[in-house]
């Protein structure tokens, strides 16, 4: 079945991710936002996972942020978005997913964390963490994160 076909019959894969941002240490009232590789084709992302039993979406994406990027701080429940892509699965096959997008501002980044060694990790600023990520939608929200952080 197509992706696009699965998506008009309502098989959405549902995941959480956290945008996680930090004051920029090189420029007053302006902030850094983190990307890191995804495993497999090494692009640019934000961290991100399935749904976790007993887990609050927000919870997830801070979840999900500690595990992939070391990232310890402040997760808002209220999310700043929603972005969409199509998700490779396992073996052959893809599938629509839709992402919950809640803002982390980051306190601290642990040395020590489940996916180290695994993904690269590295600040941005918001619109050249647009320009490097290829979902549209996400491109989108990172463009107009100042304004969202400055919200929260």
């Amino acid at each position: 079945m197509k992706v696009s076909d699965q998506r008009l019959k309502g098989k959405v894969i549902t995941q959480y991710a956290a945008v996680c941002v930090r004051p920029n240490p090189e420029a007053e009232n302006d902030i850094q936002v983190l990307l890191i590789t995804s495993r497999g084709s090494r692009r640019w992302v934000i961290p991100k996972g399935c749904r976790i039993p007993r887990k609050k979406p927000h919870e997830v994406a801070r979840q999900e942020a500690w595990e992939e990027a070391g990232v310890r701080g402040q997760v808002k429940k209220k999310p700043v978005g929603h972005y969409t892509y199509v998700k490779k699965l396992r073996g052959p096959g893809a599938a629509p997913a839709l992402v919950q997008v809640h803002l982390l501002n980051v306190s601290e980044l642990e040395q020590d964390y489940p996916e180290m060694g695994q993904r690269e990790l590295q600040w941005f600023s918001p619109e050249e963490a647009a320009c490097a990520v290829d979902e549209p939608e996400l491109k989108t929200l990172l463009r107009g994160i100042r304004k969202l952080y400055k919200k929260a």
